[in-house]
């Protein structure tokens, strides 16, 4: 039986977004076992049958002794398990797993960004990173068996501009896709005071102090409206808004941040806008989700976000960074109840055309089969 390793450095990441993944891959006759440090989500994903495998790396570390440290552990993991193929996500486990893989031996490499991230960024440290960076994406994503996935074809593109990767080794694959049974539009709809959300990490590159402004300015303006925050403080990561920042917008309001929640179908479903002003992104699962729950959208005029907004169609891009133009789509929306719906539906037509998650599990199973890895599910005679 086939092994295959999907490798993260965080195991939020691959029970939020690859546990479905994994499941394909499982009922397709391959041996899938995940690779990430330890993590309050391992307990869930060996509950979901899947064996754990420990890597010990640092999200933040620049230390080139331990970094180098991190990629002979999990070359020797890999000749340990003799993985039949490793899948990486986000860049970091790109880079130190497609070389580990080449250590190892390892002949079938895929390599999934899912948006280019803070390495790619605008600033000074993000320049200097990336010319760390750039010698060893060149290495890690050259190889006859490496086959790198991206989300959208401006990030696809970017890369093949800059000669760190051959367009015939690359595949577009739109993002996680969404399940259009879990996330669904409520059968009514609550019309009295509007509800705005943004969900995701808390960090300044997702616009979380962009949105507080435009809630702000729109309470200044007496646009009645609720404005909510899901999603968690996340440490690991350079960008990331200092607790007491937050504690303080939540003090001044209006926003209200929820913390962490697993009960994001709910909450869309309680919701009538759905925002986004983020700065870079693949494609983002915020985004698919509420444009399946049948949500107007408002995002930054970014790829990510352009990938599921059509302006004018489901709803409203403006640039990142820009309180005031967010302010004011917000404030379109919010005082237009019937564009909102027909916004909302076209989302969700949009979704079920684009965005099935059942459609995005067959592409990744389609570059699986071509590799030799899987075959084709059995159909039942009629």
């Amino acid at each position: 039986m086939r092994k295959v390793a999907l490798v993260a450095h965080w195991d939020w990441v691959l029970y939020h977004f690859r546990l479905p993944l994994a499941r394909r891959l499982r009922d397709r006759g391959l041996t899938v076992d995940v690779v990430s440090p330890p993590g309050p989500y391992v307990a869930r994903l060996e509950a979901e049958g899947f064996s754990w495998r420990p890597w010990p790396v640092s999200r933040r570390g620049l230390n080139p002794a331990v970094e180098a440290l991190a990629v002979s552990r999990l070359a020797t993991l890999y000749r340990h398990e003799r993985f039949d193929v490793v899948h990486h996500f986000t860049i970091k486990p790109v880079i130190y797993g497609s070389l580990a893989a080449r250590l190892a031996g390892i002949t079938h490499v895929f390599n999934t960004f899912t948006g280019l991230g803070f390495v790619f960024s605008d600033g000074v440290k993000p320049m200097a990173l990336r010319a760390l960076v750039r010698p060893l994406l060149w290495r890690a994503l050259r190889g006859t068996g490496v086959v790198t996935v991206f989300q959208n074809r401006a990030d696809r593109d970017r890369l093949v501009r800059a000669g760190l990767v051959k367009p015939e080794h690359c595949r577009v694959i739109v993002g996680t896709g969404v399940n259009l049974e879990r996330f669904a539009p409520p059968t009514v709809v609550d019309e009295d005071v509007p509800v705005v959300i943004l969900a995701g990490r808390l960090l300044w590159d997702k616009g979380i102090a962009e949105f507080v402004r435009a809630a702000q300015a729109l309470r200044a303006r007496a646009v009645a409206a609720r404005f909510l925050v899901a999603g968690a403080p996340d440490p690991g990561n350079p960008r990331a808004i200092p607790r007491d920042q937050i504690a303080r917008w939540a003090s001044d309001g209006p926003v209200e941040f929820l913390g962490l929640r697993d009960d994001m179908p709910e909450l869309l479903r309680r919701a009538h806008i759905a925002v986004l002003p983020s700065y870079h992104e693949g494609v983002p699962r915020f985004l698919l989700e509420a444009a399946a729950t049948g949500l107007p959208l408002v995002g930054t005029d970014i790829p990510g976000c352009r990938t599921v907004i059509d302006p004018g169609v489901n709803g409203l891009l403006v640039p990142p960074r820009d309180a005031e133009a967010l302010t004011g789509a917000l404030e379109l929306l919010l005082r237009n109840p019937e564009l909102r719906r027909r916004m909302g539906r076209a989302s969700r037509a949009i979704a079920v055309e684009r965005f099935d998650e059942r459609a995005i599990l067959d592409a990744y199973e389609r570059l699986y089969r071509e590799a030799g890895l899987t075959r084709p599910a059995r159909t039942s005679r009629p």
